[in-house]
């Protein structure tokens, strides 16, 4: 259905509900966005019992929160949009120019469009604002530069306002090897903002930016996100005003100059999405999980075992011992080889090779053949490992071109592990860099691509400006006509681990890698707040060996199986060295993970609050509710001398389950008096309400332990 000048107009599906005022002349108010009220009634009557009143000592009129705020409005928050042209008067008065349609069905989400336009300023301004069947709000604007001159843009975010009951912000921190570590403070007046100007996500990115009511955790409360998805400089912001609730935004961050626009030229805005949910963090994270599982791009095949080489062999590339490894990981029941850094010329460390795209005679004197053969042959895929954004300075491709680095001509970007970054959007440097990432896929059967990306963007000039938004739209134009003309080959975004993960670069690659480390304690809680936005079959998970080489502490196999497990699993170890137990053990964890593939991968993530700090508790719940899988993981020693019990919610409360521990994860306890009856039995049947509310009697586990029980509905 089309509707014009709907009052209000309504988007809603999945329990949630975006209401706008769309009367004019100005753009829509927003009236609500979260809990679905359902039937509206009399919609003048909805319009006037929402009417704000006069703020005190402010403008004589109620505050009007516009999809793009406008000082005209008596906003005095943050613009939606800012810019400027010489003589032009700064502040924007939007007007519409043709009746806001909403199309869709009533239910089930829809799309609203509008076009608007100042004719004093000289800009013109589509907005998009689209909710999907699970209650995910996208919004996007496109700016147009209808006057003379150039029109230099400075600011253009997204926002939406949240409720009154939100009085706390939890955004995530991080660095190299610890990345999403959450931070939680009230939600005060003025601006709380998370900006990256490190050219790509960052190690330190939010990802995803919340607020919600006081206490909010992953089972209850209500709680407002919201995500840019921009993989290049980005901003999430929360502001309060005394006269208005607070409100959410999020875009791209612009440095000065960087957008300017010629008569009749455009910028459009990254999509930023929106999700709002009454029960906690895990209702959230279920509505963006399904949202990008019904992407059309979406991985739909099952996610393969995989063994990455480069904690197993790190630089050293020979062809007996690669060929060893392989053979070894078809044993074990891995389903795809990755041959990481190190296979092309002149790379025997880090400091390098890099824009040198070919494969290196001297280590490899008859190319990647014999080692793509024999990992074919064994019934595995071929991976291969490339960093096509970045350059070293000892390199072919650097010494021939300087001109095609990132950076002022008259001066070097600060070095960053030996590298410098490529200015892809130089059209001779992409086309020399396209040209050998074809030429490598065409060359060889390579099933996957390891994508990687390894510095910050310092001081990123193009033509003479800020380059980070021309580079980012370089590198999502490069991974588009790959895989336009690889359209088999999956590509991995990795980025010094998981400094690039958003929804930008999602929509051009099939998995994450979530962190460098493998160090299992560190990863519940990195692989536990990624999968807030991150459904589990796009993130990278690998079992390591059993000293991090990132963290040097040394771990129990069991937790390490156990914590890969809940992600797309691989391997990333020298298992040539395994002992005989170890391989089995390895085998039976392949086994297990490809059994429950459909389980973890199509299913709801449960995240329990659970009143142990030192402990982990976490699983996934099938959507039928018949199959559930869940893990305890010790991180550090209880205060308790008597474990709390495990509560494991997300089951059908009226149905009767079998819970029994899978035993190759439980590790003995130095506490053999602790032993649990239901454990020690094999399994117990209890009802999924009992389970939630009562729950199991768990052991006392040592540090660095782990329990893995299986459900299966009666």
């Amino acid at each position: 259905m089309t509707l014009h000048h709907p009052v209000p107009a309504v988007l809603r599906a999945a329990g949630t509900a975006l209401i706008l005022d769309v009367a004019g002349p100005g753009l829509p108010t927003v009236l609500h966005w979260g809990a679905d009220p359902g039937d509206l009634g009399d919609s003048a009557q909805l319009l006037l019992g929402v009417r704000p009143s006069w703020p005190v000592a402010s403008v004589d009129a109620p505050v009007r929160l516009r999809l793009l705020p406008q000082q005209v409005d008596g906003w005095v928050g943050r613009p939606g949009i800012a810019g400027h042209r010489d003589g032009v008067p700064p502040y924007l008065r939007l007007a519409l120019t043709e009746p806001v349609t909403v199309t869709g069905v009533d239910g089930e989400g829809g799309r609203l469009t509008v076009h608007a336009h100042d004719e004093t300023v000289g800009l013109t301004v589509s907005t998009t604002v689209e909710m999907d069947a699970f209650g995910v709000v996208r919004i996007r604007h496109e700016i147009t530069h209808t006057g003379p001159g150039t029109y230099v843009l400075d600011e253009a975010a997204c926002l939406l306002p949240v409720g009154d009951e939100a009085a706390e912000v939890l955004d995530f921190t991080g660095r190299w090897a610890r990345e999403r570590s959450p931070q939680r403070r009230p939600l005060a007046h003025g601006v709380t903002a998370r900006e990256s100007r490190r050219g790509r996500t960052g190690h330190d990115a939010t990802g995803l930016f919340l607020v919600g009511e006081p206490g909010f955790g992953f089972r209850h409360g209500q709680v407002w996100a919201a995500h840019a998805g921009w993989s290049g400089n980005h901003v999430h912001y929360t502001e309060r005003l005394p006269e208005h609730r607070p409100v959410l935004g999020a875009g791209e961050l612009l440095a000065p100059g960087e957008i300017r626009l010629a008569p009749g030229h455009s910028y459009r805005t990254p999509w930023a999405s929106f999700a709002w949910s009454g029960t906690g963090m895990d209702g959230l994270s279920d509505r963006l999980h399904r949202h990008l599982r019904a992407r059309p791009g979406h991985p739909r095949t099952s996610r393969p075992v995989m063994l990455n080489t480069w904690e197993a062999v790190y630089f050293d590339h020979r062809l007996d011992k690669l060929t060893s490894l392989a053979e070894r990981a078809a044993q074990v029941g891995v389903e795809r080889f990755v041959l990481d850094d190190g296979w092309f010329a002149g790379r025997r460390d880090d400091s390098a090779g890099l824009g040198d795209w070919t494969v290196d005679p001297v280590v490899w004197p008859d190319g990647l053949h014999p080692l793509v053969d024999r990992v074919k042959a064994l019934g595995m895929e071929f991976g291969l490992w490339v960093e096509p954004e970045m350059v070293n300075p000892d390199s072919d491709l650097a010494r021939a071109h300087p001109d095609w680095i990132l950076a002022a001509p008259d001066r070097t970007a600060p070095a960053a592990r030996n590298q410098q970054v490529l200015d892809l959007a130089h059209p001779e440097a992409y086309a020399h860099i396209a040209a050998h990432l074809h030429a490598l896929l065409d060359a060889y059967d390579i099933a996957y691509l390891k994508w990687d990306h390894n510095r910050d963007l310092l001081e990123a000039v193009h033509g003479g400006a800020a380059g980070v938004h021309a580079q980012t739209q370089a590198v999502y134009r490069l991974l588009d006509e790959l895989r336009a003309r690889h359209p088999g080959v999956e590509i991995e975004s990795c980025s010094s681990g998981g400094a690039r993960i958003d929804y930008g670069i999602l929509e051009r690659t099939d998995r994450v890698w979530a962190s460098d480390t493998n160090d299992p304690v560190e990863r519940q809680r990195i692989q536990r707040y990624t999968g807030l936005f991150v459904p589990p079959e796009l993130m990278g998970s690998h079992v390591g060996a059993a000293t991090a080489h990132t963290t040097g502490r040394t771990s129990p196999l069991s937790i390490r199986l156990a914590t890969a497990l809940f992600g797309h699993a691989g391997i990333e170890w020298d298992i040539t060295r395994c002992t005989e137990e170890e391989l089995d053990r390895l085998t039976r964890w392949t086994g297990l993970y490809k059994r429950l593939r459909p389980l973890l991968h199509n299913g709801r993530t449960v995240r329990v609050d659970h009143p142990d700090p030192s402990a982990y508790l976490h699983g996934v719940v099938s959507d039928d509710q018949r199959h559930g899988v869940f893990a305890l993981l010790q991180a550090e020693s209880s205060e308790g001398s008597v474990a709390a019990r495990l509560r494991l919610p997300g089951l059908d409360p009226d149905t009767t389950y079998t819970a029994a521990v899978c035993q190759d994860f439980q590790a003995p306890s130095s506490h053999p008096s602790t032993a649990v009856p239901w454990i020690t039995k094999g399994s117990v049947r209890a009802s999924g309400a009992v389970l939630a509310t009562v729950g199991l009697a768990a052991p006392l586990l040592d540090p660095e332990q782990c329990l893995v029980i299986e459900l299966r509905a009666e």
